[in-house]
C-alpha cells in the first residue's frame, strides 16, 4: 500500500456520515423523549441512535443494488468513528477509548440483532418487548414501547421505499415522531 493509499476516502465514505448524519438527527427528536419518556441520558440517547442506525443498516443489506451492503459498512462505521471521537472529547483516555467503543459496538450490536429478529418475528409484541428491554431496562412508561415499536416499523417502511441512488449520494429521509406518545 503506498502513502497516497492512507489518504483515499473508502467507497461510500461520504454518503456513510451523511446517513449516519440523518440517523443520528431523527433519534435527537424531542418527542422521543418528552412523548415517550425515553431516558434524556447519554444511554437512552444511544439506544435511539442504535435503533434508527439499525433500521437503516437493516435496509442497505438487504437492497437487491450490491453496492447495499458496502453502504451499510459505511454508515457503520460512520457510527464508531462519532463514537470514537465522543468519547475523546467527553475526556475517556486514549488508552481506554478502545474497550468503551468495544463495549459501544456489542451494545449495538445486540441491540440490531434484537430489533432485526423482533421485525422479522410473526410476534407483534416482540419489538416492543425488545425496545423495553434495551430502551427503558426497568419499567417503560405504559404504553411507551408499543409506541416506539409502531415509530420502528414506521420508520422502517419509509425506509424500505426509498430509492437507492439517494442513499448512495447521501440522502435519506426519516419519518417524523409526530408527537410520538401523545396519541398522534
Amino acid at each position: 500500500m503506498g502513502l497516497l493509499a492512507m489518504f483515499r476516502r473508502r467507497p461510500h465514505e461520504r454518503a456513510g456520515f451523511e446517513l449516519y448524519g440523518a440517523a443520528v438527527a431523527a433519534a435527537r427528536d424531542p418527542a422521543l423523549f418528552a412523548g415517550l419518556g425515553v431516558p434524556d441520558t447519554m444511554e437512552g440517547r444511544f439506544d435511539l441512535v442504535s435503533l434508527h442506525v439499525a433500521l437503516l443498516i437493516r435496509r442497505l443489506r438487504t437492497d437487491p443494488d450490491a453496492r447495499g451492503p458496502g453502504l451499510a459498512q459505511a454508515v457503520f462505521d460512520a457510527m464508531f468513528a462519532d463514537m470514537d471521537v465522543n468519547l475523546r472529547e467527553m475526556g475517556v483516555g486514549d488508552l481506554s477509548v478502545g474497550k468503551r467503543v468495544r463495549g459501544l459496538w456489542e451494545a449495538f450490536h445486540g441491540r440490531a440483532l434484537a430489533y432485526e429478529a423482533a421485525l422479522d418475528s410473526p410476534d407483534p409484541d416482540a419489538l416492543a418487548e425488545a425496545l423495553a428491554r434495551n430502551v427503558w431496562r426497568g419499567e417503560p412508561p405504559a404504553g411507551a414501547p408499543a409506541a416506539l415499536a409502531d415509530l420502528a416499523r414506521a420508520q422502517a417502511a419509509r425506509l424500505a421505499g426509498q430509492d437507492m441512488a439517494a442513499l448512495l449520494a447521501g440522502r435519506v429521509a426519516f419519518q417524523a415522531s409526530g408527537g410520538a406518545g401523545d396519541g398522534a
